[in-house]
């Protein structure tokens, strides 16, 4: 999420429990939030250049999905025709050890039973093959961690070198 635009900042309000907003608008806020951005996405990725985006669609899919009366497909249909990224990096930490981390509990969604619901979606969205999804652990030094994530990054980028962009979830 951008939070410096109008509608991330109308986000980040929510997310900091400053300001409410009914369920579906707020899921269709973040769709717009990464619509806004599509357009110089596009422009980067066609001059070679890599975007790294931080969440994305998945996220906000898996979020607003483990919410009562939510369902997958629903949550999806925003988000249909957003650049398709080439690489799903998901990583991996149990709600307990996130819950250990520093500020855990200060944004909405922040507790662990919510949480376990948003794990459940993330599984559900894993299972469509038609997307590159790498899982690691999270609970590996910084150090670690950081070489894998540049080792598979690196070997994707060379996969889908002169691949054109497709488009998510059509």
């Amino acid at each position: 999420t951008d939070r410096t635009t109008e509608i991330g900042q109308l986000i980040s309000s929510y997310l900091m429990r400053e300001k409410n907003l009914e369920d579906h608008t707020i899921h269709l806020l973040f769709s717009a939030n990464r619509w806004e951005h599509v357009p110089m996405m596009k422009e980067k990725l066609h001059q070679g250049v890599t975007v790294v985006v931080d969440r994305y669609a998945f996220s906000g899919v898996a979020f607003t999905s483990a919410k009562e009366n939510f369902c997958l497909d629903w949550c999806k249909q925003p988000d249909v025709g957003l650049p398709k990224p080439d690489l799903i990096l998901f990583l991996q930490l149990s709600p307990g050890e996130a819950a250990e981390r520093g500020n855990f509990g200060h944004e909405r969604y922040e507790t662990s039973s919510f949480q376990e619901k948003v794990l459940q979606s993330f599984y559900c969205l894993m299972e469509d093959k038609t997307l590159n999804w790498k899982t690691v652990d999270a609970s590996k030094s910084i150090e670690d961690l950081h070489r894998e994530i540049k080792s598979i990054a690196e070997k994707t980028m060379q996969e889908v070198q002169n691949k054109p962009l497709g488009e998510l979830w059509k």
